[in-house]
């Protein structure tokens, strides 16, 4: 390599750094200076006093973000639990069918596809203790109507619910690539000795799927503690803190409190954590590939 193209190389990195730097690391700098201040909007302008860590001192006596946590925790298990069981089960159907795949994969991907703000409203609508599908038809069962979203015991589940159909296609289309890329002659040698279809899966297909298996559970997992849409959608966090989670409490904090030094520190506590999973991610996916070799 000349050292023409060398610095042309360099130069045509210029424009990424200069992006990483205004959008990335200048907001994470200016967050964490202001969690080290009590920030409020005065006479048109906002008001700056340092009250050093007070603000962190203070984090474990809010009523929303430790609650919000939990709750993201708990979330973020559940649904990424039944979309892997859900999802891999689903790519595995759609594995097997040989005229019409396209079709499928567009019609499962459409969850996905559709904007926050109409999930939310079809939801919301089915959701409906008057006139919603759901409590429809459960009355052909005899139950009385539920409060899904009004109730402090079923809103949590209401949202997993939704979690799961909106996220579901998303580990499909994951684990469909994984899936199409199995080497073929595995299966050919054992369809030679006779195994079934059952054994198959079990013996040949989950053991070769378990890399890309991990990857997909964990790249959600992540990807979960960015809940938002679902929350402020349908229940605000409500009843009480009963679906509150991190990004909905952040927003109330700076939005709705117009507390900008207390939502900085939970930003970055938030970032803590989250920066803590991917480190936990990388390490497993590093075992996961030499697991592979």
């Amino acid at each position: 390599m000349n050292s023409k193209d060398k610095n042309w190389k360099i130069i045509s990195l210029v424009p990424i750094f200069f992006i990483l730097i205004v959008f990335t690391l200048v907001p994470l700098v200016n967050i964490f200076y202001n969690s080290f201040f009590d920030i409020r909007w005065d006479d048109g302008s906002y008001n700056y006093n340092f009250v050093g860590i007070q603000n962190y001192i203070e984090l474990p006596d809010n009523k929303f973000y430790l609650p919000g946590l939990k709750n993201t925790f708990k979330l973020s298990i559940i649904a990424v639990l039944f979309q892997m069981v859900f999802g891999f089960l689903i790519a595995l159907g759609i594995s097997k069918i040989r005229k019409g795949k396209g079709f499928f994969i567009s019609l499962f991907l459409l969850p996905i596809l559709l904007p926050p703000i109409v999930i939310g409203s079809i939801w919301r609508l089915m959701y409906g203790f008057d006139f919603g599908i759901f409590n429809y038809l459960l009355s052909f069962l005899g139950i009385y109507p539920l409060d899904w979203l009004g109730s402090s015991s079923l809103a949590f589940t209401s949202i997993v619910i939704l979690d799961v159909w909106h996220w579901t296609p998303f580990v499909v289309l994951l684990l469909l690539a994984g899936l199409e890329s199995l080497p073929t002659d595995v299966y050919e040698a054992a369809r030679v000795d006779g195994t079934n279809i059952w054994s198959e899966i079990i013996h040949i297909t989950i053991p070769l799927m378990i890399p890309t298996i991990i990857v997909t559970m964990v790249f959600r997992f992540i990807l979960s503690f960015k809940v938002f849409d679902e929350i402020y959608l349908l229940t605000s966090g409500g009843p009480g803190t009963a679906t509150e989670v991190i990004s909905f409490s952040i927003y109330e904090t700076f939005f709705e409190s117009d507390n900008m030094g207390l939502g900085s520190v939970m930003s970055v506590v938030s970032l803590f954590v989250v920066s803590l999973l991917i480190i936990i991610v990388l390490n497993i996916i590093r075992r996961v590939n030499q697991y592979a070799k």
